[in-house]
């Protein structure tokens, strides 16, 4: 199951082998600079926009969105499962990155959240130290 992760300046999507295989895609990464807003949402099927690009994606109605959805913002990665308890993770990128948006199902949701702002705060207040 995929799981976000902060990898010095960048955020990784790390995905399992079988989701690499479906996504014809490695782990995602896109640097930490990039990052806009992190949220959580509860309902899965909120972080679902656009269609699908089906070389590169997998979708099964009511349980399973892998891969590329493409809409008219550009293309977000997902990674999202119908859970019974888990919230999903929305990051919300700026024009720069390769996605505008990356999305995955994680039982800990509010934990990676709070990770990823963490590194966030600490990359700004660098980039800050360096300006002065």
């Amino acid at each position: 199951m995929a799981r976000l992760m902060v990898d010095g300046d960048e955020l990784v999507m790390g995905l399992a082998w079988w989701e690499k295989l479906i996504a014809r895609h490695g782990d995602v990464r896109v640097p930490l600079a990039a990052v806009e807003q992190v949220s959580i949402q509860p309902d899965w099927w909120r972080a679902l926009r656009g269609i699908r690009v089906r070389t590169h994606a997998l979708a099964v109605p009511g349980a399973l969105c892998l891969g590329v959805w493409r809409h008219g913002d550009g293309q977000d990665f997902l990674a999202l499962r119908r859970p019974r308890r888990s919230p999903t993770v929305v990051v919300d990128l700026r024009t720069a990155a390769p996605y505008a948006r990356v999305a995955v199902s994680c039982p800990p949701g509010s934990q990676m959240v709070s990770a990823i702002n963490t590194a966030l705060d600490r990359q700004r207040r660098a980039e800050a130290g360096e300006d002065s």
